[in-house]
């Protein structure tokens, strides 16, 4: 399953404490196929910098793009679909260039995709797709 993370659904998916790190655990062992661009990285990089070492930060960089479920994307067309928080959009973007099943989210800019018939994106928060790889 393609999916696209949104960097604070990342954060708290990390810990191994953390309820979440299921998520994480799924990418690692090939369940899920973890859509990226550059501009994602760059707000990874940036967010996990913040919260872990510099040493911490590289190793979670390298296997994000090493593995071979890491699909690196170009987003070729921007779509500005979300106006509340255009940051957000880079998200957007990726997963529709992806075909990404899913945009892995707590975000509530993200809400506005709901009213959204074409293009068809779902997102759905972390909670609810934790529950959807325990099914």
């Amino acid at each position: 399953m393609k999916v696209v993370i949104d960097t604070n659904c990342l954060l708290v998916a990390l810990p191994k404490k953390s309820p979440y790190h299921c998520v994480w655990e799924a990418f690692l062992s090939g369940k899920l196929r973890l859509c990226y661009s550059t501009e994602i990285l760059q707000e990874y990089e940036e967010v996990l910098l913040r919260n872990y070492s510099v040493e911490s930060t590289s190793i979670i960089m390298e296997r994000l793009v090493k593995l071979p479920d890491a699909v690196p994307i170009v987003s070729y067309f921007r779509w500005q679909l979300i106006t509340a928080d255009p940051d957000d959009n880079k998200f957007v973007d990726c997963a529709l260039n992806a075909g990404a099943e899913y945009i892995i989210t707590n975000d509530k800019h993200f809400n506005v995709l709901k009213d959204i018939d074409f293009p068809p994106i779902k997102a759905i928060d972390i909670v609810a797709f934790k529950n959807l790889l325990k099914s």
